[in-house]
């Protein structure tokens, strides 16, 4: 595990250090850096370690679907900013992100592989998964990448899907389909962490306050599909201050069914946190987004939804290494 203190800084291929080059590269998109992810990262790990080499992640930003179907833009798990904090806690020594556009869309398998990872990474090892595919129409596979390694000096390693306590396989896509539909036990056992998000507290409508729940309110991206409704999580402060709370997802339509807000109320804490970056971990699903006839009859479900929460928050078990790296990072 990472003994790192500050979230590794993605580097672009121009700025990347020559300490990171010449060592085992992991290559995927890794959204969510969930358990299959994990493995494969770890491998890269293992094999740099036995090469005495830097390993280091090498992924893609936006993701690809994004790009070519914009307007259905994939419900991204982990932004750049959670990317990078996942990537550094399982520990790898350097990220590398590739922006990924129409152009990049055309660039050849063989040329990825030669101008990339050959001449710009000089990498010693790839480790990819089973289902790895790259280059232009997806012309690149684990078998043509195995073959350029033996011809370029390379070596490669495959690694195989992780298979969940379902039996299903582990993927990003699973996990996205379990948090629209607001399972959030299910998403994070598939994970292998808490799912989190990363945010500025933003100025609300104060509305909160006023009913005595006073919230930090966060933007997500816009391609969020979390299910709107009543979650029980934790947000970390940036002076690494952990609170419990009850948080709110959705439209506020009992008032201006509006865009999407995450509205977090922080229990036994009093103060501004406006412009404080934070992170909001999900622990547990409460109730959907629900209209209610009037206010106080909003204001009596907000009381037992703080009940809920605080009793999920005092049942939980505590976060696995993972988790708790996640957050001790600045």
């Amino acid at each position: 595990m990472s003994a790192r203190v500050g979230v590794l800084a993605p580097h672009t291929l121009a700025t990347v250090s020559p300490g990171l080059t010449g060592g085992v590269v992991a290559i995927g998109n890794f959204d969510g850096v969930h358990r299959g992810h994990t493995a494969l990262l770890r491998t890269a790990m293992a094999v740099a370690y036995e090469r005495g080499l830097a390993a280091i992640a090498l992924t893609f930003e936006p993701h690809p679907r994004t790009i070519f179907k914009p307007e259905t833009p994939v419900f991204r798990l982990t932004p750049l900013p959670a990317k990078a904090r996942m990537i550094t806690a399982v520990g790898l020594d350097g990220l590398v992100v590739i922006p990924f556009d129409r152009t990049f869309s055309t660039l050849p398998a063989d040329a990825f592989v030669e101008d990339i990872l050959v001449d710009r990474l000089k990498i010693e090892a790839a480790v990819v998964g089973r289902d790895f595919h790259f280059g232009k129409g997806r012309g690149g596979s684990p078998a043509t990448l195995t073959a350029q390694g033996h011809s370029l000096g390379f070596g490669v390693t495959v690694v195989d899907p992780v298979v969940g306590d379902s039996g299903e396989t582990v993927s990003s896509s699973s996990i996205r389909d379990a948090l629209a539909a607001g399972d959030v036990g299910m998403a994070n056992d598939l994970l292998g962490h808490r799912w989190f998000i990363v945010g500025e507290v933003v100025a609300g409508d104060r509305r909160g306050r006023d009913l005595g729940f006073p919230t930090a309110n966060i933007r997500l991206t816009a391609d969020c599909r979390l299910r709107h409704g009543i979650y029980a999580v934790t947000m970390r402060r940036a002076n690494g201050t952990l609170l419990g709370g009850v948080a709110s997802y959705g439209r506020r339509p009992t008032f201006d069914n509006g865009p999407p807000l995450l509205e977090v109320f922080a229990f036994d804490f009093t103060g501004d946190l406006y412009g404080e970056p934070v992170i909001v971990t999900f622990l547990d699903w409460i109730r959907g987004e629900e209209k209610f006839a009037s206010i106080e009859a909003l204001v009596e479900a907000m009381h037992r939804d703080a009940a809920s929460a605080k009793a999920m928050l005092s049942e939980a078990a505590p976060g696995n290494e993972l988790d708790e790296t996640v957050l001790r990072l600045r």
